[in-house]
């Protein structure tokens, strides 16, 4: 068995579609046996394919290459992929580095202000604050960085 996938001249609709062969796809597709699934347009062709060759193991990326279906719907389906795959390595990244922090809810100026001051232990927190807040926190030296992603607070967590 084989995978093909296909897509429709009129609209470009992507789908797949298993044959016993590549000469069985051709028999198929010459004697008007395929349809597109969306809008029932006969004229099929394949649609670019990526390989499925597997990195070697010291080469491998935990970022997921672009699907097929994507590469089939053109270069922004695929900009799409990369753009969602680089959003999801900023949200792994970032409940990572929240892991060992502690939240301090509206109180994050006065606690940052407490440690930077040296009236506090240093330690990891995360909290909230308005922008001038912050603008004034950075103004004042005080290091802090916005997060790319909201928190959720904890007692809002279901």
């Amino acid at each position: 068995m084989i995978v093909f996938d296909l897509k429709c001249s009129r609209h470009g609709h992507p789908f797949e579609a298993w044959f016993g062969s590549s000469a069985d796809y051709e028999d198929q597709r010459t004697r008007g046996l395929l349809t597109c699934p969306v809008c029932g347009d006969p004229d099929i062709d394949k649609a670019l394919m990526a390989p499925a060759i597997p990195a070697k193991a010291n080469r491998r990326s935990d970022t997921p290459a672009p699907s097929s279906v994507a590469m089939a719907q053109g270069p922004q389906a695929v900009e799409a992929a990369k753009a969602r795959a680089v959003i999801e390595q900023l949200a792994k990244a970032q409940s990572e580095a929240l892991k060992d922090s502690q939240w301090v809810g509206r109180q994050f100026a006065d606690v940052a202000r407490a440690m930077h001051y040296g009236e506090q232990d240093h330690a990891s927190v995360h909290g909230e604050v308005a922008p001038e807040e912050a603008k004034a926190l950075m103004e004042e030296g005080v290091p802090v960085a916005p997060l790319p992603f909201p928190v959720i607070p904890p007692k809002a967590q279901n």
